[in-house]
């Protein structure tokens, strides 16, 4: 009797034992479904697989998504290297053959070894005026000492900077603008024909022919001494503004317009404020189409403004490329070919940064 009920004890000590590791198994799962939707809009979705071959799923299914998740992108990175780096040296062109991975790694180290050594000269420079300053003071307390700004030429990484700060301040602007506006033509059918035939005519205008309408326009109505912003920099911050604002315009006035009636209709039996309608309705639901707009507003802005320095010869990016494709040096093309890739990881960083902030204020799963 006694055996027997040793027996069951522990046949019942092993069945709580298991629904614990169920349970635990359970909400560690709950957690990676959770964590999954940050990762994948991260670009670390191949995170996930890992995680759940750790918490004891089957680890041949799970290691077929990592393989599709992982594998196939490097597989994938690994044969373009492979093919650029077999077929640019058949390419000759007057500056030499195209450079393949290896030149472009190269000048990618001297280019950031050149942005060092810069920042070397700038602090040895500051360094000293100050040793020059405090010996001026300590023979006359009463001396006027100038504090002097360096004027050292902006490394590769400062124009990765400048086109940043640049491109940012046109889309903010630009959103402030096209989302009110999309916002007042979903509400409004008189508002959208209204403004339907502008938006269509300037959607498609490119930033070659607003870019000298902008300059000549700056150049005329902002005259200072002493200027808070750079010319080359409102140049180029407005040119992004007027070709990026139209996709979110469009979105939002299409978001707007496709909130259900039934939730407008119970805002008006309840004689909610028109604010009140407009934060609590309006525009909760319309935020995925914003988001949507603003991400492709961003991308246009971002590919508007290397055209737009590369043409007015304004600090950036663009300016970068323009004057190695002018250089005609030898280490030039590797150089261009830095830029590009910069250029395009940029964007995609940027576009997923857009994607984290949507996902983060709409609670959706984002691509």
């Amino acid at each position: 009797m006694n055996t027997a009920t040793t027996v069951e004890d522990a046949n019942a000590q092993d069945v709580l034992k298991a629904q614990e590791k169920a349970k635990r198994q359970e909400r560690m799962h709950t957690r990676i479904n959770k964590a999954s939707k940050y990762l994948n809009v991260a670009g670390l979705g191949w995170i996930t697989p890992i995680l759940k071959i750790i918490a004891g799923d089957d680890a041949r299914t799970q290691g077929k998504e990592l393989w599709r998740l992982l594998g196939v992108p490097i597989a994938a990175i690994l044969l373009f290297l492979a093919l650029w780096g077999q077929t640019a040296p058949m390419v000759k062109t007057s500056l030499g053959a195209i450079p393949g991975p290896t030149q472009v790694w190269e000048q990618t180290l001297n280019l950031y070894e050149d942005h060092v050594r810069e920042r070397q000269k700038e602090a040895a420079f500051y360094e000293r005026q100050e040793k020059r300053n405090t010996a001026k003071l300590a023979k006359n307390p009463d001396a006027e000492v100038k504090i002097r700004q360096y004027t050292g030429k902006p490394t590769y990484f400062d124009q990765i900077l400048t086109s940043l700060y640049t491109v940012f301040m046109g889309f903010l602007v630009g959103s402030l603008i096209a989302v009110p506006l999309g916002v007042f033509c979903g509400l409004s059918k008189t508002v959208n024909a209204a403004l339907n035939p502008l938006i269509q005519i300037f959607k498609p205008v490119s930033p070659l022919a607003w870019l000298p309408l902008v300059t000549m326009v700056v150049s005329a109505l902002y005259v200072s001494d002493d200027p808070l912003f750079e010319k080359a920099f409102l140049t180029s911050a407005f040119t992004v503004t007027l070709c990026s604002l139209w996709p979110t315009l469009i979105n939002t006035a299409v978001g707007v317009s496709s909130i259900d009636k039934d939730l407008m209709n119970v805002g008006r039996v309840l004689r909610l404020k028109w604010d009140t309608t407009l934060t609590k309705l309006v525009l909760p639901s319309s935020l995925p189409y914003i988001f949507t707009g603003l991400r492709l507003s961003l991308g246009v802005g971002w590919m508007v403004l290397i055209a737009a320095e590369m043409l007015a010869q304004n600090p950036g990016l663009g300016k970068f490329v323009w004057d190695e494709f002018q250089n005609g040096s030898s280490q030039s093309l590797a150089k261009i070919m830095v830029a590009v890739f910069t250029i395009g990881i940029i964007g995609f960083m940027l576009d997923r940064i857009m994607s984290a902030m949507q996902a983060m204020f709409t609670h959706g799963e984002v691509r």
